[in-house]
């Protein structure tokens, strides 16, 4: 079953929150992504564990943590 799980990530633009959504939307398991360029706030909706979708979204560069389960 999904669930949603809220990450930070260091976003400046738009541009970092389309890099977040490249990443993750690879992902066959990820449902749905929603992003906050003001808050750095990357929700993601998944069926995976939030440590491989935290690994994932390291592969932006940016720094990103995991804050929970929405």
């Amino acid at each position: 079953m999904a669930s949603v799980y809220e990450f930070q990530m260091a976003m400046t633009c738009e541009g970092c929150a389309g890099a977040a959504k490249r990443v993750l939307g690879k992902l066959p398991e990820v449902s749905n992504v929603e992003t906050s360029v003001e808050q750095q706030r990357v929700l993601v909706t998944s069926t995976l564990s939030p440590d491989r979708l935290l690994e994932t979204l390291q592969k932006t560069g940016k720094e990103c943590s995991y804050i929970g389960v929405k």
